[in-house]
């Protein structure tokens, strides 16, 4: 059962960490993929992804440190 709960820590983790990085990049306009995202060069999209991607680190920190 914990071995069960890391891995889904961890899938979790990460899906929600590359999402905010992904978010965070279209915000920025750095991947403005595709072009007419209502996303790309809005700054509510940077915060957004920035928030996103600190609560996949702590996710992954939490399953790494309470769960091994």
């Amino acid at each position: 059962m914990r071995k069960a709960a890391f891995l889904v820590l961890n899938f979790v983790g990460i899906l929600v960490l590359l999402s905010g990085l992904l978010f965070f990049l279209q915000g920025t306009g750095i991947f403005p993929y595709p072009k007419s995202s209502f996303m790309i060069n809005e700054t509510i999209w940077i915060v957004r992804g920035a928030i996103l991607f600190v609560l996949g680190l702590v996710i992954l920190w939490i399953g790494r440190r309470y769960l091994k």
